[in-house]
């Protein structure tokens, strides 16, 4: 790609560097037009098409290759190599699981791929899902003993399930939650943000608001190896590799067939299910067994089967490159027949093209045309090239059409998530009907400063921020970075001077005193007069904020001798966060981490999140050592400023109780259970009814913490 780009002459790079989404039909065409004359542009044509030449095709020899040494891996005793080279299972649960299916799937009535699975589902913690297994295998044992010996199985797997249904009120606010349907949304446009969307009633905190299967998908590079190809999930042990070409591997056969657009089909014994078994064991086999796992209300495309011939293309181009292909395969096939020759503006991929650089037009030019002509080898048919730009394809692993109209905020109301490749968009509060639905394209509020948010969304996305959180004072802009007073018994901010610009627009639009209590709750007023009282009180004219000067009671601050306090206490920290990450935690580094922690908090205000993140690794430091007490002081600590950075119930803070639920299970205080309590239900808040199935670790947590309260002990 380099020696093309160096290969086009200045006049014809000046012409792309200056063009505009209008004049990509003849930027393209013009530049096609030069590149047909190199003979180095068709040659990487033949490298990437040529199924002749192509290392990414199925090989015999490699394949008698690779199992020559997955046996000689085995009969030295490697089983792990030789698994990942012909995929032997060896006692994985979720793959002893899948096995169990694909034999269930062939005789519904084993009686020992029912026992194995159910024990294996037992050791994952799915126990409902293991007490319908081993009552099947009871069921269809003939064997007395065998049947004696499910049972005793089974009453021991029973009694483990009961034992965590006795947990805390969470579990069954999450078991018993009523996902609401998804709503009907609407699209409108706002002159300052575009097309957003909106809500035409009112939205229950929690509520599911969308759900959405993406447009295209691609799994980037470096997750090639670990990751199934088409759902995204992480592969397991035995991957299941693309029947035809080298480069997808899969979690499942229903993955790798639903990527080629195959249908599966299984072959059955005869031996059928006994008819006098109870009807909701009938269901559960039939639900087991069943040959497709598909979903029937899920579109689905066969993303890879214009990739799957054995070519280099797919492999070697990037990925959103490979990425933009599926997106334009899926519109070929979806308008087959009556192809439109302006590819670009049907698919609407030339927004933001002017923000794009120089080299950037040339390269995407480039790449766009390279793709199309792979393209029309792959499908054997012509395809307009002129006038194509991948300009707005991101570099991301999915596109989702709909999910793609929800605006940013840094104050989002609405919360993102992912199960498989399925988008799920959930109401993290409660939204009136009409207002905007917003969620983070990435920081918010209480995790970067304004003025970094703003310049991260600016350089990512192309826009200059207007949420709420950027254009309105806020507690959490003013502290994140913020010196503490001079003045012992004042808590007011000392604004440090990479804040001034951003922060000090705020306050010249703040609407002053009288009128702070009729604003936005978030705005947390008391809390602002406490830290920046004379900076609210006086009108915008008569107070003008210096660098160093305190906003609460006007004190000076030298910024220069406390910033390098600051860095040489954060020098300190540096050296435990190595520490900890190599589990070497000597009691000198533990000493002086601790006294840089005492500096911080001289020199930085209380909520600063420098101070946040010392007690938190401090706190990891602890507990490495097996001082749960110490640990237990300095989460505390760390949870305190969060919340006040971000909110009691935001999902930071329920990360951050997790790691203070270890720790006080590890010292038997009874407390956790609470702390359970209230972390699973801000999980609840921004998963709903997909809380456990996502943190299947709450489940570990909740029969502890039950444990913990049988036996009473006490701290």
């Amino acid at each position: 790609m380099e020696k093309l780009k160096s290969m086009v002459p200045d006049r014809l790079k000046q012409i792309v560097a200056d063009s505009n989404a209008d004049d990509l039909h003849s930027t393209s065409s013009s530049l096609l037009h030069f590149l047909n004359k190199l003979s180095q542009f068709h040659q990487m044509i033949r490298d990437l098409t040529d199924l002749e030449a192509s290392l990414c095709a199925k090989n015999k020899d490699a394949a008698l290759e690779f199992k020559q040494k997955a046996n000689k891996c085995y009969f030295n005793g490697d089983y792990d190599t030789a698994l990942a080279f012909y995929t032997r299972k060896i006692g994985l649960l979720m793959e002893c699981v899948r096995d169990c299916n694909r034999a269930l799937q062939i005789s519904p009535s084993y009686a020992k791929a029912w026992y194995r699975r159910g024990k294996a589902n037992a050791a994952l913690g799915i126990y409902k899902d293991a007490i319908h297994d081993l009552d099947v295998a009871k069921n269809v044992e003939l064997s007395l003993g065998g049947k004696k010996q499910i049972e005793n199985e089974l009453k021991i797997i029973v009694d483990q399930y009961e034992g965590t249904r006795s947990v805390q009120h969470i579990e069954n606010t999450v078991r018993n939650f009523n996902e609401p349907q998804q709503i009907n949304l609407l699209c409108v446009t706002d002159p300052d943000k575009g097309r957003g969307m909106v809500s035409p009633c009112d939205i229950p905190q929690a509520s599911l608001v969308h759900k959405e299967e993406p447009y295209a998908l691609i799994i980037l590079k470096s997750c090639r190896d670990t990751h199934c190809h088409y759902c995204l999930n992480e592969l397991p042990k035995d991957t299941v590799p693309c029947i035809s070409c080298s480069i997808p591997l899969y979690c499942s056969q229903h993955c790798q067939v639903q990527a080629r657009g195959e249908t599966i089909s299984c072959y059955r014994t005869k031996d059928g299910v006994d008819d006098s078994l109870p009807n909701n064991l009938k269901e559960y086999i039939a639900e087991v067994t069943s040959c497709s796992d598909s979903d029937p209300d899920v579109e689905c495309f066969p993303e890879h089967k214009h990739e799957c011939l054995g070519v280099h293309w797919p492999a070697v181009l990037p990925s959103d490159v490979v990425l933009a292909g599926r997106i334009l395969a899926k519109f070929i096939s979806q308008k087959r027949g009556y192809m439109e020759c302006n590819l670009l503006g049907t698919l609407n991929l030339s927004q933001s093209y002017l923000q794009i650089s120089p080299e950037g037009k040339l390269e995407l030019h480039i790449y766009a045309i390279v793709l199309l002509i792979c393209l029309q080898h792959s499908f054997g048919t012509e395809l307009p090239i002129n006038g194509i730009s991948l300009s707005q394809v991101p570099v991301g692993q999915a596109i989702y059409t709909a999910g793609s109209l929800f605006n940013h905020s840094c104050q989002p109301n609405i919360h993102a998530y992912f199960l498989s490749h399925t988008l799920f968009i959930r109401a993290t509060e409660h939204v009136a009907a009409g207002h905007p639905l917003e969620l983070s394209y990435g920081p918010q509020v209480g995790q970067w400063a304004c003025e970094d948010r703003l310049n991260f969304l600016e350089d990512k996305y192309s826009f200059r921020c207007q949420c709420i959180g950027c254009s309105q004072l806020n507690l959490s802009d003013l502290v994140l970075k913020a010196f503490h007073c001079v003045n012992p018994n004042c808590n007011g901010v000392v604004l440090d001077h990479c804040l001034d610009n951003s922060e000090l627009n705020k306050l010249k639009n703040f609407p002053g005193v009288p009128r702070m209590q009729v604003l936005d709750p978030f705005l947390k007023v008391d809390e602002l007069k406490n830290v920046a009282h004379l900076a609210l009180e006086l009108t915008n004219n008569s107070f003008n904020v210096q660098s160093g000067s305190c906003l609460n009671c006007g004190s000076n601050c030298d910024l220069e001798a406390s910033d390098k306090a600051r860095r040489k206490a954060l020098i300190c920290m540096k050296r435990l966060q190595d520490a900890i990450v190599s589990k070497e935690i000597s009691t000198t580094i533990l000493s002086d981490a601790s006294r840089a922690l005492g500096v911080l908090r001289s020199i930085l205000h209380g909520y600063n999140k420098h101070i946040a993140e010392a007690e938190d690794n401090l706190a990891q430091a602890f507990s490495l050592v097996g001082d749960f007490r110490s640990a237990r002081d300095h989460c505390k600590a760390s949870i305190k400023i969060l919340e006040m950075l971000y909110g009691s119930d935001h999902i930071a803070v329920g990360h951050e109780l997790i790691k203070l639920s270890t720790i006080q299970l590890s010292l038997g205080d009874p407390s956790a259970a609470d702390t359970i309590n209230r972390l699973g239900l801000i999980f609840l808040r921004y998963y709903g009814s997909h809380a456990d199935f996502i943190f299947p670790y709450l489940q570990t947590l909740k029969r502890e913490a039950n444990n913990l309260t049988q036996e009473g002990r006490v701290t």
